[in-house]
Formats: structure tokens, sequence, C-alpha cells
């Protein structure tokens, strides 16, 4: 199986976003900035482009509809919660936007990471509780798309009779949306396990992330990385450049996501902020860092090296069972553009000879 590479749209044009609070962040989207972005994904050969969710940004489904009638090859993938809205809405929304993009969306299903935010769209369950309700819209979005008649549904959480939803999924390769899930904790394991063609974990130290990664791939359902890049010619150039990223840090940052950490009940998120806020081990790893986690957040853990070591470090984690990786970058386009001149080719010419 051929690694797979997307890259988020988080930060289009404004490559420093996760360091100001996201009550004082834009949800109005650069248009024209996302459009660069998307055109250069599609000349780097990134599979998709996700379109996160969350108050301080644009609606994610919306935004891909808006990028996806403007652009030709690349897919998006669809940040979405349970509990926003109903799971026959979303399979109607989903199916229109593959109509408009011949196929071109994915889904990445997200339980929540803050239970103060997930208050503003009126949803007030705990953590456990919303994993809960997503097995559920997760059990009737499948239904609808096997389209095997009118989808009928009791459960604790919804409830459907007679479901139908005239406008179909289109697609020339699938009959319904390629399913990531999200999350390091074993509630979001589980999920993915029974609904996800993929589990999108944070990495982490080489022997913890092996133990975690074996079962779920055993198990049948894929295993990727969200993790950050920093790669240059030279691993030392690479060192300097995540120096020189936290050096030009505020200090306020680090308040920020200190006080986002205090509000979050995401495993993922306060696990790898806590590893890293200690200050001890900033090198989990030859090539991964998390030295910029407490000034932009725990999806900043980042693989930083010459384009020999990270795509060294890349196929290493293939070999553990990790088959995809979804990448943030400062900048992105730079980074993007790197990694599809100077890392993606000893990648792609190595993988199948097992190294």
């Amino acid at each position: 199986m051929a690694l797979r590479f997307h890259w988020s749209l988080s930060s289009a044009g404004d490559h420093r976003r996760g360091q100001r609070a996201r009550a004082v962040q834009s949800g109005v989207p650069d248009l024209s900035q996302h459009l660069a972005f998307c055109r250069q994904a599609e000349a780097s050969g990134m599979d998709s482009l996700l379109t996160a969710f969350g108050f301080h940004r644009a609606d994610p489904i919306a935004l891909a509809a808006a990028l996806g009638v403007l652009t030709e090859r690349i897919t998006f993938m669809v940040a979405v919660r349970s509990g926003v809205c109903t799971p026959t809405l979303l399979v109607q929304q989903i199916n229109t936007l593959s109509v408009l993009t011949r196929g071109r969306v994915s889904l990445n299903i997200v339980a929540g990471h803050s239970p103060h935010e997930q208050r503003y769209y009126g949803d007030f369950l705990s953590h456990d509780e919303r994993y809960e309700r997503t097995d559920e819209f997760l059990t009737i979005c499948r239904r609808f798309w096997d389209a095997d008649g009118p989808v009928t549904f009791s459960g604790r959480h919804y409830s459907v009779e007679d479901g139908r939803v005239n406008t179909p999924f289109v697609s020339d390769a699938r009959s319904a949306p390629e399913i990531f899930v999200g999350g390091n904790s074993a509630q979001a394991e589980a999920l993915a396990l029974k609904h996800a063609d993929c589990l999108w974990r944070l990495p982490d130290a080489p022997e913890r992330l092996e133990q975690a990664v074996a079962p779920i791939v055993d198990s049948g359902t894929e295993v990727g990385l969200l993790v950050s890049l920093i790669a240059r010619s030279t691993t030392g150039e690479a060192v300097d450049a995540a120096c020189a990223l936290v050096e030009s840090l505020a200090a306020t940052s680090r308040t920020t996501q200190r006080d986002f950490v205090a509000r979050s009940d995401s495993v993922a998120f306060t696990g790898t902020y806590a590893r890293a806020a200690t200050g001890k081990d900033a090198w989990l790893g030859p090539c991964l860092w998390n030295g910029a986690v407490p000034y932009l957040g725990a999806p900043s853990i980042a693989l930083v090296g010459s384009a020999e070591d990270v795509a060294s470090t890349i196929l290493g984690y293939q070999r553990m069972g990790v088959s995809q990786f979804l990448f943030m970058g400062w900048p992105d386009i730079e980074e993007m553009s790197f990694f599809n001149e100077a890392v993606l080719p000893l990648v792609r010419a190595r993988e199948g000879l097992g190294h």
C-alpha cells in the first residue's frame, strides 16, 4: 500500500494563526489565499486538504464547496462533529458536495475537544457521551450510504423514521465518502475500528506509538499521523528553523495554549501538551520535536530534519503500520513545496523496497 499524504488548510494565508487565542481569530476566509493553497496542493501531489471545524473558522462544508468548484483534482477532507446537525442532513450535505466536486470529498470525524466550545453549539455531553452519540451518528450515515431503502433507527441520541435523501453520493471510485476518525483515546480507537477507514492520531515516542498502532492495523483499520513539518536542506538548518520559530513566538502564546488545554477534555491534545510543557523531552525521537507545542498547541508536534531525515522517519513509521500523514507547516506552502521536491521523491523511491 503506497503511503498517502494530506495537508491541513487550517492556517492557509496565516501561518501564525495558532499562536492567537481562538476568541480573536477571524472566521472570514481569504478565498484567494485558500485557492492558491489548493492549487499548490494539487501540484504537490497531496491526496486531500482538511477543512477544520470550529467557531473561529468558516464552516468547513461551505468552504469545501466554494473551493471544490474552483479546483480540479484535490479532495476535501471535511471535519464533522455529531450533535451539530442531524445525520440525515449531513448525508444530504456531503452527497451534494460530491455532486459539485465529482466525488472529491471525505470526512474527518471529531467528537469535539473542548466542552466550553461544544456548548456554543448547544452540546452539553461529556467526552464519553460524545463518542457514544457519534457511534449512532455514523451508523445512521452508513445506512443512508448503503442505499438499501428507507432508513429507520432508534437510539439514545438519534431517531430516524423512514429516512430518505434523494441526492446520491456521486463518485467514480466509491459509494460513500472515505471516513477518518481523529483522536488518541480508547473511545476514538473503538469508533474508528467500527466505522472508519483510518484513525488519525498525534505521534508519540516510537516505542509508545508502535504499541498503539499495531492492534488498530491488525484489526483492519489504517492509522495516520497528524504531524507538523519543518524540513530543510540540512539537519542543522531544520533545527535552526525550529529554534527560530519558538524564539519568535510571544510569551502570550504560551498562556493562550495553557488556557485552551485547561478547558479541553481531548486525550490527544492534553496528553501531548502535558509531555511538552515540562520542557524535559523536546525530542521524542531523532526527528520528532515537541518544542513548539506549548506555544502553538498539540498539532504543532513536528518532524524536524533534512529531507533524508524526514523521509527515513516516515518510512520508519510505515514499518510500524502507519500508512497516511496529515501535515501542517510554517509557512505551509513553502513546507509543502519542499516536501514535494525533496522529501516525497525519496519516500516514493524507497517505500516499495522495504527500506
